[in-house]
């Protein structure tokens, strides 16, 4: 049985959308035996001056990035496609697949992402797990490639924009530079057989 270590990560918020209520945002990525990536977000600041989702039933919702969302795009190296998951502090979830950089539309797949939400006072912290077999083009030794983002709207929706790494100009998380974290090769045993299912 393989074995990976965790990854800590800090996410910086982009120069020209800087938030006063938003201490930090940080990760934690684990790559498990099962073939999935399983995702912590942890999000430090005053909450009363956040807007965050209100929890409701788990679903597929577009355009949660306009709104307080959590955000993981993962491609493998030296390869063009890449995945796009949102996830909301609500339970609400969106995948979608794109071929190369911002061409690409919702994943067919029926996905579970298994999102569970803890909130405090001055925290709020957000589990997602993703399974590697949504990704296009996975074989034995593809190194996944990971861009971690968040959004966060104020009371007044002002949007901070969050990520491992900021391309130069504007907050584009979609960047081939804003994938910056690379993961060990998964167990591929256990992970079935993946299609590009995205539309175009």
């Amino acid at each position: 049985m393989k074995s990976f270590v965790p990854h800590h990560v800090v996410l910086a918020c982009h120069p020209d959308t800087p938030s006063q209520w938003v201490r930090g945002i940080a990760v934690r990525v684990c790559q498990t035996n099962g073939g999935s990536i399983a995702l912590t977000y942890f999000l430090e600041g005053e909450l009363a001056r956040i807007r965050i989702p209100e929890l409701c039933l788990a679903r597929s919702a577009d355009a949660l990035w306009e709104h307080t969302c959590f955000e993981a795009f993962i491609a493998l190296k030296g390869a063009p496609e890449y995945c796009e998951f949102n996830f909301a502090p609500s339970g609400e979830w969106a995948a979608y697949g794109f071929r190369d950089y911002r061409n690409g539309g919702p994943l067919a797949q029926d996905l579970n992402p298994q999102i569970v939400v803890r909130g405090a006072r001055n925290s709020l912290e957000l589990d997602a797990t993703i399974g590697l077999d949504s990704l296009p083009a996975l074989k034995p030794g593809a190194r996944p490639r990971l861009a971690l983002c968040a959004v966060v709207e104020e009371q007044g929706g002002a949007l901070s924009y969050w990520a491992l790494r900021h391309a130069a100009g504007r907050p584009d998380f979609h960047h081939p530079d804003a994938f910056a974290l690379e993961l060990d090769p998964p167990d591929m045993d256990a992970v079935s057989n993946p299609a590009y299912t995205g539309k175009p």
